[in-house]
């Protein structure tokens, strides 16, 4: 029987990751194991923080080892980064086959496409490697309509303004 959910977060506004963050503390606080996965955001991103503390209701993996966000990197240190992108995301596929969680949040894996790390199929095998997970939530920039295919919930984020940039 399928049970599974998929989410997505994406689009050019801002709001995307915490979105997902309020998934992930709706579904501890119903008693779900919830683990996060971060991509292309560096080792260090605010807004995550926080979630440290909620550890062990809410696992957070980060795999790259670079402060600055993917964008900002050198060449050299894109190549080093894409290795543990990749890394992370089969990290990823390892969670959803072991049925270690039942909320798993993809961040900004959707970019991973976005650069040519991924391809839309990798992500497709994901979402497809099992049937009975909770919820699978994916956020980023763009969304292929092959993945939206996927999709039970699809949110976008638009931006009217932003005095901030």
């Amino acid at each position: 029987m399928d049970h599974r959910v998929v989410q997505v977060f994406y689009g050019p506004g801002k709001g995307k990751t915490s979105a997902a963050i309020g998934q992930a503390i709706r579904a501890a606080s119903l008693g779900q194991r919830v683990t996060i996965i971060q991509f292309l955001k560096g080792k260090d991103a605010e807004e995550f923080c926080y979630l440290e503390k909620l550890e062990p209701d809410i696992r957070l993996f980060r795999f790259e080892k670079s402060e600055g966000t993917y964008d900002n990197l050198l060449e050299s240190q894109k190549k080093e980064e894409v290795k543990n992108l990749i890394n992370a995301f089969n990290f990823a596929k390892k969670v959803i086959d072991t049925g270690e969680c039942d909320v798993l949040i993809l961040d900004e894996v959707l970019g991973l496409i976005d650069l040519d790390i991924l391809s839309v199929e990798d992500i497709i095998s994901l979402i497809e490697l099992r049937e009975d997970y909770e919820r699978l939530v994916l956020t980023g920039r763009m969304l292929p309509e092959r993945i939206a295919e996927y999709a039970d919930v699809i949110s976008k984020s638009d931006l009217e303004k932003d005095l901030l940039a």
